[in-house]
């Protein structure tokens, strides 16, 4: 398989470039795709073929979860059982940027997805180009850092090409990103837990969901 790469403006992505991606995403293929702080890996959650390729190209473990990214509310509303009121305030104040919320899975979300956890991580990213390309296809989308397992982040479109050549179906290059990483915060329990802190600090999401 030959990796294509496809320049686009971070900030302002062309439509042919976010078509593109669509429609390697819709035909269950893996594509890189610049955002806030790393490049991720995109594909489409429902499709399992789309899921094992994911899983295969980092060489990753697939009992581990895959991360899930939105553009909007009715997206979450949709791939979750049940939002919790901190799930709320924490949505109103961080997103869309740099925060993942792990939350209980609706049924549609295959258990592959979630590690077979029935948990899900979501995100709504500050990212022009991953949001085009979610709102376009219309569903949410797999979105795992785009790194072979074990492996430091990429942060440029010609490092992932380099490191992926071959296992992924095409690179969508907005050169380098440098904003700080997401912090992922478990609400699914009694007690809410920050499992990695990145660019939102614990202090931060404790003072929001103070009292709750």
């Amino acid at each position: 398989m030959a990796t294509d790469l496809l320049e686009v403006d971070p900030q302002n992505p062309s439509p042919d470039a976010v078509t593109r991606a669509v429609e390697e995403i819709t035909r269950g293929r893996v594509v890189g795709v610049p955002t806030d702080a790393l490049y991720v890996l995109v594909a489409d959650p429902l499709n399992l073929h789309a899921v094992g390729k994911v899983f295969a190209s980092k060489g990753r473990d697939s009992v581990r979860s895959l991360p899930l990214a939105i553009c909007d509310m009715l997206m979450a509303e949709d791939l979750a059982t049940e939002l919790t009121s901190r799930f709320f305030i924490l949505a109103r104040h961080f997103w869309p940027g740099p925060l993942t919320m792990i939350v209980p899975a609706a049924a549609k979300v295959p258990l592959k997805v979630t590690g077979n956890t029935g948990r899900l991580a979501m995100r709504y990213a500050k990212s022009p180009v991953l949001n085009a390309i979610i709102e376009k296809s219309g569903h949410p989308l797999i979105a795992t850092s785009a790194n072979l397992s074990g492996q430091p982040t990429i942060q440029s479109g010609i490092d992932l090409f380099a490191a992926m050549d071959g296992r992924i179906d095409l690179v969508i290059d907005g050169g380098a990103c440098t904003g700080p990483g997401s912090t992922t915060v478990d609400i699914t329990e009694p007690y809410w837990r920050v499992i990695k802190e990145g660019a939102i600090s614990e202090k931060d999401i404790a003072e929001r969901l103070k009292g709750t």
